[in-house]
């Protein structure tokens, strides 16, 4: 994708004269030119294994990062490692509910939802799931946790004030992310049928069915409650739709290998992290445009994402590769083996 920069910095001359010889820059303009996403830092953790979703807690103050079968937990200013959750095996999604000291991880790797204190780290319990539990969502509209069963066609409901199971939602084909309108509905993206589905958050019903084309595999998901728009990270296209009728307004290239989308509702920027190397910033300049204002550079493997909206930031998680192993009849194509010791984190802002 074109970056701006060097077009803003171009009219930088014409920008320098007084304000009374030139006419007013265009809001836009203005924003995309005091706005320049790029790495500032990263945060070295190490270890062995993959990771999956990375979560921003601000009020808490800290990162969770999937790793594994553990989750690495930093401080959210500095980076610097203060905790692991354990016994987390196929680790795919958390997060923490504010006011409840309560936290979730789902596990793929045994169908549950590890509960968990977010002040001490420690387990308070579990709960069962569908098959290959993922993305885990809070609707504060309900008070509930929806977790997105990958391996099935379901969502698990918990209840977010004691983590017991209740309910099922049949979605109708693979959920991947799902966002909240705090309002009632859940918007979950369907990878296999490459469509969003709309359901009640308290009775589960399906609502709405909105196909994404020319969008497909959808992952990652945004919602920008403000304007009701939702971001749709497809492979290779981040697709914009109306959250009331799920007419699709926008299809914007994005990097290959879009795992994770975000929403920063101050700036009205969208971000979508391709595991390619690349973190697609788009802006919202109204309900019916939107435009790519920027690829930044990030690090091959960092396709998933979280925000801070307090500071800015985004995180990816990311490692070096080495050469992927020999086909066999199993594994025709092999993944590239992760090297040991370069596990980290990669904050943009």
């Amino acid at each position: 994708m074109k970056n701006l920069l060097p077009l803003l910095l171009a009219t930088l001359p014409a920008l320098a004269q007084p304000t009374a010889s030139r006419p007013a820059a265009p809001a836009a303009a203005q924003r995309a030119a005091a706005i320049n996403y790029r790495v500032a830092q990263t945060w070295p953790i190490g270890g062995e294994g993959g990771w999956d979703y990375v979560y921003a807690d601000a009020l808490g103050g800290r990162l969770y990062a999937s790793h594994g079968t553990q989750v690495e937990v930093l401080d959210l200013a500095s980076g610097k490692l203060v905790g692991t959750l354990a016994n987390t095996p196929r680790v795919h999604g958390i997060l923490t509910v504010p006011g409840l000291s309560r936290g979730f991880v789902s596990c793929g790797g045994n169908n549950t939802v590890l509960l968990f204190d977010p002040k001490t780290l420690q387990a308070t319990g579990s709960a069962p799931t569908g098959q290959k539990p993922d993305a885990l969502l809070y609707d504060e509209f309900t008070k509930r946790v929806f977790v997105f069963n990958n391996g099935t066609t379901t969502a698990t409901v918990l209840d977010a004030a004691t983590g017991a199971v209740v309910g099922t939602a049949e979605l109708g084909g693979a959920p991947e992310a799902g966002v909240s309108d705090n309002q009632g509905t859940i918007f979950v993206n369907l990878e296999d049928k490459s469509e969003i589905v709309a359901f009640d958050a308290k009775t589960l019903a399906v609502k709405h069915r909105w196909p994404l084309a020319p969008g497909a595999e959808p992952t990652g998901l945004a919602i920008d409650t403000k304007h009701r728009r939702l971001f749709s990270g497809c492979d290779g296209k981040l697709i914009i739709l109306d959250a009331d009728n799920g007419k699709v307004l926008a299809a914007l290239p994005t990097a290959a290998g879009v795992d994770g989308v975000v929403f920063d509702d101050a700036r009205q920027d969208a971000f979508a992290s391709g595991g390619s190397g690349s973190l697609t910033v788009v802006h919202e300049d109204g309900p019916q445009s939107f435009r790519v204002t920027q690829t930044v550079p990030t690090a091959r493997g960092a396709r998933t994402c979280a925000l801070d909206e307090a500071t800015h930031r985004v995180f990816l998680l990311a490692a070096d590769y080495g050469p992927a192993p020999a086909p066999t009849a199993a594994v025709p194509k092999p993944r590239p083996a992760v090297l040991p010791g370069t596990f980290r984190v990669v904050v943009v802002r």
